[in-house]
């Protein structure tokens, strides 16, 4: 189902169909070093991923969707919304394949989720956390309004916290 869609780009809730796209956007080198193991290595990992994420769906309304350009319909990464446990409030993330990346496509996709976010969804606050060093994510974040709030532990990993109160 789209749930968003921009210029250039739609956001549409993971299917089981996705599964190879997921194992392929999910063992990615820098998706690996500034996101972490999902778990994901194999179809079966994938599906129990999107289930998941569809359960998300269901429970909250929003969570991680597919992006996918409206042109060709190529999926290119995923953005969207998690609520943690560890965050006082939820949070955007995205990740895009490497063919995808410097074309001005996460804050296309990051924008129109925090305007869902805001808008839509009525959350006061959207958080983001960062791998240090992870300069380009920060950037995005940036442009999209959030700024740096503090260094944070969230489980074993020291990130950085950025935040926007609508």
């Amino acid at each position: 189902m789209q749930v968003l869609q921009t210029e250039r780009l739609s956001l549409r809730e993971m299917e089981s169909r996705d599964a190879p796209f997921i194992v392929e956007l999910l063992t990615d080198p820098s998706f690996l070093a500034n996101i972490g193991d999902r778990g994901v290595h194999d179809l079966d990992g994938a599906h129990a991923y999107i289930d998941r994420w569809r359960a998300n769906y269901a429970r909250d309304g929003f969570g991680m969707w597919l992006v996918e350009l409206r042109d060709t319909q190529e999926l290119a990464g995923m953005c969207g919304i998690v609520r943690r446990d560890t965050l006082p409030s939820p949070d955007i993330g995205y990740a895009l394949l490497p063919r995808y990346r410097a074309k001005g496509y996460a804050v296309e996709a990051c924008s129109a989720v925090r305007d869902h976010a805001i808008r839509t969804l009525g959350m006061s606050e959207l958080l983001a956390i960062v791998s240090p060093g992870n300069v380009a994510s920060e950037k995005v974040l940036e442009r999209i309004g959030l700024r740096f709030r503090d260094n944070v532990r969230v489980g074993e990993d020291d990130l950085r916290l950025f935040a926007l109160e609508a």
